[in-house]
């Protein structure tokens, strides 16, 4: 019977094995190769203009408004606008029938005209000691009630045109020729609208950080590739006590006339504008409650370092960083879960607004067909 070695006795015997192994066949015993550089892309950390943003909903309203109306009942002789078309101010949009108050003027002118002459002839007879001092005041003083109702007819034949207050953009006609109208009907509507103003509310938390003249941004489905810059005007002196909210009122220029009264808009104000240090919101390596970065260090072959770093406001795909980082340092912006404190990497470029992500994978594809 053979004896079979006990364990104890394989375990000393192993290690002497496992080397004549390597004796006899020297690529039983193959070393790992060499782990290749991890590729990442890599981004500048730099001072850029940041605000905390407030968000809020808004109504526009044009600059100046107003719907024209009669001040006289008469029948529509002309029309001097098609509507939506741009007026200035003082342009005729409605000429109503005349007639009859043109034929009033010329009999209070005539009365007028024949006073005139009494008060030549009156004066004429006073020169010459034959005509009393009364009966020349008399005269005048008729003269005088003449010329003032010329002048209440010629003010009157102003309310038989419509005219434009201001510059500004007409509405729809919805009236004809020889349509009677009375005074209260709608004739036009009129709005400046090269100026908005944008009426939103705000919480009262809010109103200590805003003031007049802070910027804004708003933006409308109608457009939305466009952004429209305004400020504040004005900040309601009232709380609502329901909503607990403040009214604001912002003035928004509209050159290119896109905006239109009563459309929504959404409000993006711009609180506490600074200089801040801002980095790519994908570069940060979120632990719990605090933040890391891997930083580049070109001296030292393209090594990654891990640092922490203190992070403050956010926006759209950036941070601000508070403490950690210093402006122009390198850190890694995509590829941060395959590299590692240590790790030598290979620096495919830098992104910024000149050069995507997208354009610096392409070039690397490119170059590996290549």
């Amino acid at each position: 019977m053979i004896a079979r070695p006990n364990a104890a006795a394989w375990r000393k015997r192993l290690p002497l094995l496992l080397l004549g192994l390597t004796l006899a066949f020297p690529s039983f015993a193959q070393t790992t190769p060499a782990e290749q550089p991890t590729a990442v892309i890599a981004a500048r950390a730099e001072l850029a203009q940041w605000s905390d943003p407030l968000d809020a909903l808004g109504t526009l309203k044009a600059d100046e408004s107003v719907t024209l109306s009669a001040k006289v009942t008469e029948t529509i002789e002309s029309l001097e606008f098609e509507g939506g078309e741009r007026v200035e101010a003082g342009d005729v949009l409605v000429r109503l029938d005349n007639d009859e108050a043109q034929a009033n003027l010329r009999v209070a002118e005539a009365l007028r005209d024949e006073r005139q002459a009494a008060v030549d002839r009156l004066a004429q007879l006073q020169q010459r000691n034959l005509g009393t001092r009364a009966d020349a005041e008399d005269s005048r003083a008729q003269l005088r009630q003449a010329q003032a109702e010329v002048e209440s007819l010629q003010a009157q034949l102003d309310n038989f045109q419509i005219k434009a207050p201001f510059s500004g953009e007409v509405g729809f006609r919805n009236i004809s020729i020889g349509a009677l109208v009375s005074p209260g009907d709608e004739l036009a509507t009129l709005d400046k609208i090269d100026r908005m103003k944008l009426d939103f509310q705000v919480p009262e938390v809010a109103l200590g950080s805003l003031a007049p003249g802070m910027s804004l941004t708003a933006t409308s489905a109608a457009f939305p590739e466009s952004d429209f810059q305004g400020e504040i005007a004005t900040i309601g002196t009232r709380i609502d006590p329901v909503s607990r909210s403040v009214s604001i009122r912002a003035l928004i220029d509209n050159p290119q006339r896109k905006l239109r009264p009563g459309m929504l808009m959404e409000v993006t104000i711009a609180r506490r504008q600074r200089q801040a240090l801002v980095i790519p919101e994908a570069a940060l390596i979120p632990e719990g409650k605090r933040h890391y970065v891997l930083i580049i260090d070109a001296s030292d072959d393209d090594r990654v370092t891990r640092r922490q770093v203190r992070v403050g406001e956010r926006r759209p795909s950036e941070a601000e960083i508070l403490d950690g980082l210093s402006p122009g340092d390198l850190i890694v912006s995509h590829g941060v879960e395959r590299a590692h404190d240590g790790d030598r990497v290979r620096l495919l470029g830098i992104a910024d607004d000149d050069t995507s992500v997208r354009a610096l994978l392409e070039a690397d594809r490119n170059a590996g067909d290549a």
